[in-house]
């Protein structure tokens, strides 16, 4: 009799959804990112948690306020790596222009998006994707125990 096969869990979890070019559309795509990762297993509180969903939330008002082309919606991609324990989060628009990384003046009330996202992510950037656009990317690790 032959030995069953086991089942292990994949390596990497990945959640992808196209939202409408909005700020509904960016609201809901931080909210279901959130439940998203509860669902993985990073409670709502945790660092990791809280992190992404800022991420998330920056990027996608960005895909919205910045990289919007009248029609074309943005795309959200969650990869959850449970070997390096790292999310990565991509936002894809149809708008060729590239975020610009600024440091905002403290009386200004826009420009701090990509600050919060340098701050959070372990990394993050940008590359071309297929048809008009880019995606912007970054990864957020979960913080390792004590030992």
């Amino acid at each position: 009799m032959p030995a069953p096969h086991a089942h292990s869990p994949a390596a990497t979890r990945v959640f992808a959804q196209r939202f409408s070019a909005t700020r509904r559309g960016a609201r809901l795509a931080r909210l279901l990112a959130a439940l998203q990762l509860v669902e993985w297993g990073h409670p709502r509180g945790t660092d990791h948690h809280d992190a992404v969903t800022i991420v998330v939330a920056e990027l996608a008002a960005n895909a919205v306020l910045h990289g919007r082309v009248p029609g074309r919606d943005f795309a959200l991609v969650l990869a959850y790596d449970d070997v390096r324990r790292i999310t990565r989060v991509e936002v894809s628009d149809t708008h060729p222009g590239r975020p610009a990384h600024a440091r905002p003046a403290a009386d200004e009330e826009y420009g701090r998006g990509l600050v919060l996202v340098d701050t959070l992510a372990a990394n993050w950037g940008t590359h071309d994707r297929v048809g008009p656009g880019k995606t912007v990317w970054a990864e957020c690790a979960v913080a390792r125990g004590p030992v």
